[in-house]
């Protein structure tokens, strides 16, 4: 079987969007922060179980890409898991280097919208 043909048993449980798409989240698998959001499709997916290199699509350019191959930012995937709905999966990673397009480790890392005050002791 071809490396990006996805096994219809998987691809049976995916929930896309109109464009065939669903949401992969990367979390890394040393800190358990969440690194990314980034889109798949099946092809995506099946060459990501393949390979274990992050494979995602990209909307604006409408192709393929391997995080890292360009930045030397990869992400070796350890596990793979779908999550109830199908309409996501769970990338659990090791990140060498930033995992935001912008240079940061985290995509988020900028903006808190809401965080629990710290107790003093």
């Amino acid at each position: 079987m071809s490396s990006d043909i996805l096994n219809p048993a998987i691809a049976a449980r995916l929930k896309r969007n109109d464009d065939g798409l669903f949401a992969a989240v990367v979390q890394e698998r040393a800190t358990g922060a969440v690194l990314m959001m980034a889109w798949m499709d099946d092809e995506a997916l099946a060459r990501t179980l393949a390979t274990r290199k992050a494979t995602y699509y990209s909307r604006s350019r409408q192709q393929y890409w391997v995080k890292g191959e360009t930045s030397g930012h990869t992400q070796y995937v350890h596990e793979v898991r779908l999550d109830c709905d199908g309409d996501t999966v769970l990338l659990v990673v090791d990140q060498v280097g930033a995992a935001c397009h912008t240079g940061t480790h985290t995509c988020f890392d900028t903006d808190v919208l809401l965080e629990t005050p710290q107790i003093a002791e």
